[in-house]
């Protein structure tokens, strides 16, 4: 039996075309079918989710079926939120004459490369602290196997960079008291909400490195190319202290599927599956078929789903 039973908060990821999605939401279906409340969320700017359950979801949470809710997080909903609190943040904080030049700075800033990412990692921290009491599983369908990597890392690389703030926010205030000669501490908003960012950094970082609370999986296909970025990805997170215990194998062929070509077909993909056994004999191996139809609705969502629970699942 698998460790994802365990784990509250699951990430899957995987090379783009690879079936990752619909390994998402059919791992959320197989869960909820179970009784469990499930929480699945795309933070892949280009969302499968809504078209997988053929439901219009949104970035706030959307019914799916009994037992399952569903959100598309917007990168750009999500920016605007993130630049107006940061505006909102500094309310107070700098001079009336001052705020529109730095309202002109932050919105310049939030053109810049990654800003994005930072107004989507704000959203998944949110949606990790405030909704881990509401939901048995919160599963995150993440984008291709680069930008999952980089987002689940930012914990531990923010967390440096606001280090980094704290102590020169400190040494300033350490000179102020200095000047003042009076000895009391400065009282300083920017490094209270500076430390208040670090603390959630850290709550979120302490449940993404926990083992029981969150697991990680990766979806690839018996080729070439997915199963060496699959590789890659799991040394890449292995050395930030994450690890990758399970692996979602689709598409493979059925016994049933017959004809020369598919003969052919099957000889390579052995080569393949052997050579997944090999390299990821650590990591727990769910074999999903190739079917003859794409997962097209429910019905074929839940057979795709009932081949994941019996790995996942207890009997």
């Amino acid at each position: 039996m698998g460790e994802l039973i365990n784990n509250k908060v699951i990430f899957v990821g995987g090379k783009g075309g690879v079936g990752k999605s619909t390994s998402s939401a059919a791992l959320a279906v197989a869960f909820a079918k179970e009784g469990y409340r499930t929480l699945v969320i795309s933070t892949d700017p280009a969302h499968n989710l809504g078209d997988i359950f053929h439901e219009k979801v949104s970035h706030v949470k959307t019914v799916l079926m009994d037992h399952l809710w569903g959100i598309e997080i917007d990168p750009v909903h999500e920016s605007k939120q993130y630049i107006a609190g940061v505006k909102d943040n500094l309310e107070g904080l700098v001079k009336s004459k001052m705020i529109e030049e730095v309202h002109r700075q932050i919105d310049m800033a939030s053109a810049s490369p990654g800003a994005d990412e930072a107004a989507l990692f704000d959203r998944l921290i949110s949606i990790i602290l405030e909704e881990s009491e509401n939901f048995d599983k919160i599963i995150f369908d993440t984008a291709p196997t680069g930008h999952t990597i980089r987002l689940l890392t930012l914990p531990e690389l923010m967390t440096v960079w606001i280090d980094g703030m704290l102590e020169r926010r400190k040494k300033i205030n350490d000179n102020y008291t200095q000047l003042l000669n009076d000895g009391d501490p400065v009282d300083d908003p920017i490094y209270d909400v500076l430390q208040h960012r670090k603390e959630k950094f850290a709550a979120v970082r302490e449940i993404i490195l926990d083992p029981v609370k969150t697991g990680f999986v990766f979806v690839l296909i018996p080729e070439r190319l997915p199963i060496l970025e699959t590789d890659q990805a799991v040394t890449k997170l292995k050395q930030h202290g994450l690890y990758v215990k399970t692996l979602i194998v689709n598409k493979v062929l059925p016994d049933y599927a017959d004809g020369e070509f598919l003969a052919k077909r099957r000889k390579q993909e052995k080569m393949y599956l052997d050579d997944i056994q090999q390299k990821f004999h650590q990591q727990q191996l769910i074999q999903v078929p190739l079917y003859e139809e794409d997962v097209s609705n429910m019905k074929k969502l839940v057979t795709f789903a009932d081949n994941i629970k019996e790995a996942v699942l207890p009997n």
